[in-house]
């Protein structure tokens, strides 16, 4: 089964980057369980300058999203994509990969195992094949266990963030590498390296 995302296959001709791949919901967005239409979807008032900041500093800004809610019959496909056009819009963000599958959904075609639904790795893997992007240097910034659980398995360094599900409420244990309040903290980390971060911190911030 193929992931989803809503940008133009493209490659960068400048070598490889890193990337900051980022949640939406409780991240970028409020955390709402299901945003059903661009009217519920509440982009945080800093998530525009946060996407600004981590681009200039040399990342690209990627989403990775499951949205389940496609499968539920929730809202529609399309319904999702004009959701993913403004938020990039919005943002700024380089691209939205997004995961409309669950077993356990009504609605067939979406009603299926695949490998792009968090905490697997497709989505990452998607975008590793449409942009030039340093894994090694990367990151993962996520409300849930399961945004931390991909990003362990990708081989990113992991960021939880408490302006969504956060450390209260984790579906499951997990170690992400930091503990940051939301992504403003998290882009006042990466602007305190010289560089992308050839370094990787060993101190779990609190």
């Amino acid at each position: 089964m193929k992931w989803k995302a809503d940008i133009p296959y493209q490659k960068s001709i400048l070598g490889k980057r890193p990337a900051v791949f980022l949640d939406r919901d409780g991240v970028l967005t409020r955390e709402k369980s299901y945003v059903r239409s661009i009217e519920e979807l509440e982009i945080f008032p800093y998530a525009e300058e946060c996407i600004r900041r981590i681009r200039n500093k040399g990342y690209y800004a990627i989403v990775v999203t499951n949205q389940s809610g496609v499968a539920r019959g929730y809202f529609t496909e399309e319904t999702l994509l004009s959701m993913n056009r403004y938020l990039k819009e919005k943002t700024g963000v380089d691209a939205v990969y997004y995961c409309p599958h669950c077993q356990q959904g009504m609605m067939p075609k979406y009603a299926v195992y695949c490998n792009c639904r968090k905490p697997g790795t497709g989505m990452i893997e998607r975008a590793c094949g449409e942009f030039e992007i340093d894994m090694e240097h990367s990151y993962l910034a996520g409300d849930r266990a399961c945004d931390i659980r991909m990003g362990e398995q990708a081989g990113l360094r992991t960021i939880l963030l408490e302006s969504g599900y956060g450390s209260e409420r984790l579906e499951e244990k997990v170690k992400p590498d930091y503990i940051m309040k939301d992504l403003r903290e998290f882009v006042e980390f990466l602007s305190e390296k010289n560089s992308y971060g050839h370094e990787r911190e060993e101190t779990v911030l609190k």
